[in-house]
């Protein structure tokens, strides 16, 4: 890794960190910028979620901080997000790297484009059974702990129309998706599909792009740093699939 590819991951860390903890789809950047720091597609997948794992506690802590949990609220949806990521964090990682980074790739563009709608709360559907809960959040959790490109995106659609505020419903998905990461980062570990220098300098970046989206709202800021990263992320949507040569 040369210092160019190191700055392009710290950047790309702290951008996708700011976006991730107001939303999600930070890593439909930060795994294209670890391919493209020459780190092959399942080693990328597994060393993003040393950045996850790392950036969502800052953000958790931060909201912590300033007086904003959600513990109570995310119990419910632990248990089958942690048996599904178990699951797909094993299925993931018996592919080979160059069919991850075409399954990544096709996956980007609907992720990014559903990254342009900003999370707004919405109309309170009728009460999700406890079945119906761990049914959903089970497949998120197989989801998130194969591919987690875009899962804050989906839970936050989910939580929000099931009632909690938009507020809550954020603090809620970043606790989901430790949970998550917790559970998929010890798989990638144990299997060796971790690059460890890579996933460092993406970790700081993620880390302190996740602590200031947690503690800053500046009209039009957020905006503009979504749009930095979409942009971005189309243009390295084409070196997942091989467009580059």
């Amino acid at each position: 890794m040369v210092w160019w590819e190191a700055i392009l991951l710290f950047c790309g860390g702290w951008a996708a960190g700011i976006v991730n903890a107001m939303a999600g789809g930070g890593s439909s950047l930060t795994v294209p910028l670890l391919v493209l720091a020459g780190v092959p597609g399942n080693f990328a997948n597994g060393s993003n979620r040393l950045g996850i794992f790392v950036s969502n506690g800052t953000t958790i802590l931060s909201f912590h901080r300033q007086g904003v949990t959600a513990y109570k609220e995310a119990v419910p949806f632990l248990l089958p997000v942690v048996i599904g990521s178990l699951i797909g964090s094993i299925a993931i990682s018996q592919i080979t790297d160059r069919a991850f980074e075409t399954i990544f790739g096709i996956l980007m563009l609907p992720i990014i484009f559903l990254s342009l709608r900003e999370p707004k709360t919405a109309e309170p559907t009728s009460q999700y059974s406890k079945t119906v809960i761990f049914i959903v959040f089970l497949f998120i959790g197989i989801y998130a702990g194969a591919i987690q490109m875009g899962v804050g995106l989906v839970l936050l659609a989910f939580l929000t129309r099931s009632g909690l505020p938009l507020m809550k419903a954020n603090i809620v998905k970043v606790l989901v998706t430790l949970a998550v990461t917790v559970t998929a980062l010890p798989v990638f570990i144990i299997q060796g599909k971790v690059r460890w220098w890579p996933a460092i300098i993406l970790t700081i970046g993620l880390s302190l792009g996740g602590w200031v989206g947690a503690r800053i709202a500046v009209k039009g800021g957020e905006r503009v740093i979504r749009i930095f990263m979409i942009v971005a992320a189309i243009g390295l949507t084409g070196k997942l699939l091989g467009v580059y040569g």
